[in-house]
Formats: C-alpha cells, structure tokens, sequence
C-alpha cells in the first residue's frame, strides 16, 4: 500500500526535507540568490526589446539598435551564466541532501529488530533505500528552486505588466483563473498518481528481488508460467499508474495552450488597436507584452510538469520518513561494557511470542555452567533457534530474566554483549567478497595472520589455500560458487576468529558433506572444550559427548540430562528420536 499523506501538498514533511539543507545553508542562499537574478533577467529581456522598437526601429535611429542589441546579447550572457550556476548548485545541493538522508536511513535500519525484517519484504525496503531516497534528490535539482524560481519570474513580470499598461494586464490576468483552476485540479489528481506508480515500483522490487533469489523453488516446481503471469499483472498495473499521468498531463497541457493563444490573442486585439490610435500603449509595448504573456504563460504551463517531480519527491520523501519515523530498534539502555564473557548463562523464567497471543516459548528455565557445552534438541517449532535469538537480544522477551555471568543481558550494551557472543548458522550468508573480508567482516582488529592461525588450528587451512587465489578468493554473493560445506567451514572460522566468550552451533552439521562434517567435528571438539557451547543439532551422532543435552517440545523442555541419562527415560523423547534416527543410519 501506499503511505498517503492526504493532502496535495503536506508543508509539514516540506519543512522536514527542508530541515535537512541546514548543513548546507550557503549553498541554499546561492540557488535562492540565483532564482533571483534569473527572474530579474527575464523582464529585461522583453524591456529592452520595448525599448529598441520604440526608440530605434520605428525612429529607425541605427546606432541607438546597435546599442540595445549590445544590451541584449550582455544580458543574455549574464542569464546563461547565472542558469549555469543555478542548475549545477541545485543539483550538488541535491545529492548532498540524498547523501544524507541515505545514510541516515541505513545505519537507522541497522538497529532493527529482526522482528521488522521479517515482515517487511527486502525489495521494498530496497527501493525506499535506493530509488525512492534518489527520487528525493529531484525535488532540489528539477522541483523545489525550478518552481520557486518559476514563481518569482511570474511576479516581477506581472509587476512589470502593470507599471507598463494596467488594461493589458488585466486582459492577461483574465484568463489566469481557468488556468489555476486546471493546475489544482491536476495537482490533486497526479499526487495519487504517482503514489500509486511509486506503490508498483515497490511491489516490482519485491516480486522480481524474491523469485531471482527462490528461482530454483520456482524451476523445481515448475512454476515459471504462473510467475511469468502474476509479473504480467503487477506490471500492468505498473503501466496503468504511468499512463494516468500521461492522460492527466494530456489534458493540462492543451489547456494551457490555449489560454496562452486566447491571450496572445487579446494583446494584440485591444493593444493593436490603442497603438494605433497613438496611445501611450506603443508598438514596442505590445510586442513586449506578448513576449511577457509567454514568459507568464510558459512557466505555468511547465510548472505543472516541475510539480510533478515534487510530487513524486514528495511521495518518495513520505516513504522513506516513514522508515525513519519507525520505532523498531531492540532498547539499548544498558550501560555495561562487558571486556571478558565468562559464559554462564541462565534463563529464569521465560516467554516470548512472534505473534501476540502465540507463545514460543512457555516459562523455560536453564542453566549453563561456564565452559559447559549442551545440546538443545527437538522438533521443528519446538523454540530451539528462538533460545539462541534472545539470547543474543534479537528479539525482546515477553518475560522472565535472561543472565549471562549474572548480569541482566538487558543491562549489557548491546554491540558489547553481541560481541562475546559468535553464531554459526545453517543458511550460512555469505557477501559478494574475499573469503578474507568474509571472516573477517573488515574488523580492523582481526589481521590476516591471525585468520591464518586460525584456520590452521581447526584444519581447513589447506582448504582454501586450495581456492583461486586462497584468501583472497572472491565470493559470488551468498557464497553461490561454494559448496554449503565450504560455506559453513568459512562460517565457522569466521566465528572462531573472534574468540567468543560464548559460542553458538545453530544446526551447523546438518546439511554438509561426511568430510566437511569430520573437519567441524574435529574443530568443534578443540573450540568448545573450557568455552561456554550451546549446540543444535538434528543429528543426534553429533552431540553425544555435550556435557547436558536438553530436550524441548511445545516451548516447553521436556527431558534434560547427558546423553548416556536420557537413554535410560523409558519411552523418552530424546530415547524415541535417538532410536529413530540410528535405526535409519542403519538402514541407510
């Protein structure tokens, strides 16, 4: 949907984006300077030609001619000079401004919940990021200064009328009515216009940046024709938001013309016949005022176009404020700044939902000694992940008390607690970069040497040393030309780097190669001894030798104890899934 102001012009978020050029104040005065000086020249263009039928071409004094069209051509110059400065400042002061607001936006969206990613669609958040911020800068370059020099043009000009010949100017002014009147009438209708095309532009990101990243879902299952159709739909509706602008547009501009021609018509009736009768209106006074009907004239005819790219600022602005304006940042009031994580963690207590009403987790409680490594195990949706979401605060906990070494996670500041804390995730993500930056994530902390070190201490080393170029191999994004058993190594050396006081095994050896898997095994037994592990796992092999294994269903957790105890539950939950998955080793 559309974030709709409901208004035509909403001066509240104007004065908004405006408040954003005050870094930037002296090159805001210079544009608003220019739009002066332009509008200055626009009058003395048509004044000197007065002056030159006038006094020279009907007196047909010629070297007076020469001296006007000296004139003429000094002021000409000085209004392409001045043009040339208030286009270039205009746009510079532009993209100073998007630069801002974009970077503003990004490290605002950095302190998310992970809660507003997962419901918000990425191409959408893209556009606002990317095409809408760069929509903004148009309101500078092509809307803002355009029209508030296209305004101050029309006043000096109508003042000019009226010092010249207050009857002309009231022929003028006479058909001035019927073109306000179309110019409000379009504004409101081409401001739903363009929000309902910005809308599409969204839902195009969205659809297209979704099935290039699920295409293989969508080839697996055969789907390319019900795709290729429902595109075909949001692209028409696409299209049908761009040709209502063109009809709208269609309809002003015809009508503009023709209060230009009525006028030209008008002047040159009334004008003539007074010229004739040798009134004080002259020949040059009624040229001049044809050439300052158009001036008059033209500016409204184009203002309407340059009010369409402020409104499509406008709506774009709206869009991404509204990203701004979002309150969805996990509360980092703590104060403490942990320099060393011991590892003991307790969980005291807690519930949390995704969805209000629908517990995840329903009052667990559990303890984990420093240097202890436990297991958590369970079926899909038992909560397993979410223990290890709040625990590293992605999401805020409905209730209860979560500790780490004794201290209220909620205390600790939050980029300190996160730091102690490295995660290795089964979707293991990887950047459009070197494998290097990739363990690295460019924390100018870690050296090259200590990553060296690193890998050669859990055995994969020799494994990228055997990649183009070893370290310094690029990655496609997400890791593509790797295999996920390439990929979760690299992931795993990337938590390892860190030295976490607490470190986190998210379903890391289930979907990996028997050689891959024996190489994480064989580290993960080096890193986790006298480390604080939490490890979760489908399969059961991997955890044996976890100093407790916990067992949840339903949010709740059911059995704990090592795995030589929980064998012994008859008719237990972790004994049932244990002899279902050896009795399918064994098949297999």
């Amino acid at each position: 949907m559309a974030e709709k102001s409901g208004k035509a012009f909403d001066f509240k978020l104007f004065r908004r984006l405006i408040r954003h050029t005050n870094p930037y104040r002296l090159t805001f005065y210079f544009v608003a300077f220019s739009a002066i000086l332009l509008s200055v020249f626009a009058v003395l263009r048509p004044y000197l030609l007065q002056q030159a039928i006038d006094r020279t071409i009907i007196p047909k004094d010629s070297e007076l001619l020469v001296y006007f069209i000296s004139m003429m051509l000094g002021v000409l110059f000085l209004e392409v000079i001045s043009q040339f400065l208030f286009i270039y400042f205009a746009n510079w002061l532009g993209q100073e401004v998007i630069r801002d607001i974009r970077v503003t936006l990004f490290k605002h969206m950095l302190g998310f919940k992970k809660q507003y990613y997962d419901q918000s669609a990425v191409g959408r958040l893209v556009t606002r990021a990317v095409s809408d911020i760069e929509t903004i800068a148009s309101i500078f370059s092509q809307g803002l200064f355009m029209i508030i020099s296209d305004l101050l043009k029309m006043l000096v000009i109508l003042g000019y009328m009226l010092y010249q010949s207050w009857q002309l100017t009231l022929l003028v002014l006479a058909v001035l009515p019927l073109i306000l009147y179309a110019t409000r009438i379009f504004q409101k209708k081409m401001k739903a216009a363009f929000e309902e095309v910005r809308t599409q532009v969204s839902n195009l990101n969205s659809f297209v940046q979704e099935r290039i990243t699920g295409m293989k879902i969508v080839q697996l299952f055969t789907r390319e024709e019900t795709e290729y159709t429902n595109f075909k739909e949001i692209n028409e509706k696409h299209k049908k938001g761009w040709i209502k602008t063109v009809w709208y547009n269609s309809i002003f501009f015809p009508i503009a013309e023709m209060s230009s021609s009525i006028t030209i018509g008008l002047i040159v009736w009334f004008g003539g016949l007074r010229a004739a009768q040798g009134d004080v209106i002259t020949l040059g006074v009624v040229i001049a005022f044809i050439e300052l009907s158009q001036m008059l004239f033209r500016p409204l005819r184009q203002i309407a176009d340059k009010f369409n790219t402020l409104q499509m600022g406008m709506v774009a602005a709206n869009r991404v404020f509204a990203i701004l304006d979002t309150d969805s940042k996990i509360d980092n009031k703590g104060n403490i700044s942990v320099e060393h994580m011991n590892g003991k963690i307790s969980f005291n207590n807690v519930r949390f939902s995704y969805l209000e009403g629908e517990e995840v987790l329903k009052g667990v409680s559990l303890d984990v000694n420093v240097g202890e490594t436990i297991a958590i195990v369970g079926a899909t949706g038992a909560g397993k992940s979410t223990i290890i979401n709040l625990l590293s605060r992605f999401y805020e906990i409905d209730s209860g008390v979560i500790t780490i070494d004794d201290t209220d996670i909620k205390d600790i500041e939050l980029q300190s607690l996160r730091s102690h804390i490295a995660v290795v995730l089964q979707d293991v993500f990887l950047f459009a970069d070197t494998i290097l930056n990739n363990i690295t994530l460019n924390n100018p902390d870690i050296s090259e040497e200590q990553v060296h070190q690193a890998a050669k201490e859990i055995g994969i080393h020799e494994f990228i040393l055997s990649l183009p170029e070893g370290y310094h191999y690029n990655v496609k994004e997400r890791g593509v030309m790797l295999s996920s058993g390439q990929r979760q190594l690299i992931s795993f050396l990337r938590a390892y780097v860190t030295n976490p006081g607490i470190l986190v095994l998210d379903e890391a050896t289930s979907s990996i190669d028997s050689h891959s898997e024996e190489l994480i095994q064989d580290a993960t037994d080096k890193i986790t001894k006298g480390r604080t592990s939490i490890v979760i796992a489908h399969r059961l092999a991997t955890i044996k030798n976890a100093d407790k294994i916990i067992v949840m269903d339903q949010g709740k957790i059911v059995e704990q104890g090592n795995h030589n105890e929980l064998l012994e539950i008859a008719d237990g939950y972790y004994r049932n899934l244990y002899e279902v998955q050896f009795a399918t080793a064994v098949e297999e």
